[in-house]
């Protein structure tokens, strides 16, 4: 008898720690939503959409950005994340903070790179100087690309799929691009509802697609 009590009392301690872990992760999961909503985006227009993809119009906006020597995503992400995460919370001359915004931008070649946008209210001469010389500051001009969505988590394997798509998608479209293909990336690590994420490429003839 003595045994079942102290099992069950092992078992009730058991679900209580869950369900206060459960409770942790649903508050965590609600203030990322949250704050997703307050987050300045990368602006853009629709052009066109169709079934699997849509043209859009970008303007030109200015970018922080590190060039990583690899051609995985997931290395290259993790390590050009931490290098300029570092940079708009502080680590630069002035110790200034710049906020965060979306998405993550990084591109799709050899030699990645990464890029974050700054918000839209600095200019370039605002921003404090980087304490890593890896960082640069320079302006993507405005562009016209096709874009892909996905949703969940993103890997090497799932971003290259979406790449595949996008281009057949295109193909059969008869619609011409570049070999500049970007992956954005949405959310912040530690969310994991309503995950999104693109595959972006640059288009030829850009003109053609503006309304």
């Amino acid at each position: 008898m003595k045994v079942l009590t102290y099992i069950n009392s092992k078992m009730k301690l058991l679900l209580i720690l869950l369900g206060v872990v459960l409770i942790i992760l649903l508050i965590v999961q609600l203030f990322a939503m949250w704050g997703q909503r307050n987050i300045e985006t990368y602006p853009y227009a629709i052009e066109k959409k169709y079934d699997s993809f849509e043209i859009r119009n970008y303007e030109a906006t200015l970018f922080t950005s590190v060039k990583l020597d690899s051609d995985s995503c997931k290395d290259a992400s993790s390590k050009g994340f931490s290098i300029l995460a570092g940079y708009i919370f502080g680590k630069n001359k002035t110790k200034e903070k710049i906020a965060m915004t979306s998405p993550v931008s990084m591109s799709l070649e050899d030699s990645m790179t990464m890029m974050f946008m700054v918000p839209k209210k600095l200019q370039k001469e605002d921003l404090p100087k980087p304490e890593n010389s890896m960082i640069e500051i320079k302006e993507e001009p405005a562009k016209i690309v096709a874009a892909i969505t996905f949703s969940g988590w993103a890997n090497d394997q799932k971003i290259e799929r979406y790449k595949e798509k996008l281009k057949l998608a295109l193909d059969a479209e008869g619609i011409t691009y570049t070999n500049k293909f970007y992956f954005l990336g949405y959310n912040p690590p530690y969310e994991f509802f309503n995950r999104k994420n693109e595959i972006i490429v640059e288009l030829n003839n850009a003109v053609e697609y503006l309304k």
